[in-house]
Order: C-alpha cells, then structure tokens, then sequence
C-alpha cells in the first residue's frame, strides 16, 4: 500500500501540470503497475499531496436533532403520513404547530424543514416507524395470489 502511494504521489505532479495527452498516458501507467480502474485512479490523482484527502473528505450533517424532532411531531400531527404525502403536508403542518406552540424552531431550523426531502424524511424517521409498529418491519413477498401477475396460480 505504501508503494502505490508514493507512485502515486510522484504522477501527481506530472498529472496536475500535464495536458490532456499526458494524463492519459499516467493513467494508463498508473493502471497497469497498481491494478486500479481509471475512475479510482483519477481521484488519487488530482488531489494535491499537502491536503489530507479532500476526495474522502464528508460534508457535515445538515440536519441536527432538533430538526429530526420537528419531523417527529409533524409526522404524528399528519397521522402518520407516507414520506411524500408529508413533503407537500409540511408547509400547512407547520404554521400550525408554532402558532399552537407545539414546535418551536429558529428561522434557520423551519427553512431545513420546508425544504427537507422525502428521502431525508424516510432516513430520519426510519427508527422511529420500526418503533411505532411495535418493533416489527414491514417484509415484502407475503402479498395475495392476485396481486402476483397471470403466470401465478394457487393451489
């Protein structure tokens, strides 16, 4: 491992000041000797030396806890709504819940909200639905004879 890093990091420099010729011709050096793919070499690549891994680097979170609350009580006020009814619920939901001092968010905390994705909502909710059905989750297969196409048939 420490050898591909030290090849790696002396292309880089010929990588970074190189044309579009001359990366190829690295790339296909650098594939040939370390075994990687093109699209994991590019990366190792372009990223200076001095940096600690700006390609791995992760963003920070974008929603703390107190927005998971939010979505909390507003998917229990929406009766427990599907992930994409409660998305277009939200912006009729929250007034309501403020005005009724059931939440109470900074300006910050209620622009996340309003913008929150359904998928956002399913990840930050998924703990709390397993926990709301009693523990149990939900497994696919188990539907009727008619719901499974024409080619099956019950006996």
């Amino acid at each position: 491992m420490r050898a591909k890093r030290q090849i790696t990091s002396a292309l880089a420099v010929h990588y970074r000041a190189g044309g579009r010729r001359e990366k190829g011709r690295i790339l296909d050096e650098l594939c040939a000797v370390t075994g990687w793919h093109r699209k994991h070499a590019i990366p190792a690549l372009s990223v200076d030396g001095s940096s600690v891994s700006a390609v791995l680097q992760r963003q920070g979170r974008t929603y703390r806890s107190s927005i998971r609350v939010a979505l909390i009580a507003l998917w229990n006020a929406s009766d427990r709504l599907c992930r994409r009814r409660l998305v277009a619920m939200i912006p009729f939901l929250l007034p309501a819940l403020e005005r009724h001092g059931r939440l109470n968010l900074s300006a910050e905390e209620r622009s996340l909200v309003l913008k929150v994705s359904a998928a956002t909502i399913d990840r930050l909710l998924s703990e709390v639905k397993i926990a709301a059905a009693g523990g149990r989750r939900r497994r696919a297969g188990f539907s009727s004879a008619v719901g499974r196409g024409p080619g099956a048939h019950v006996q």
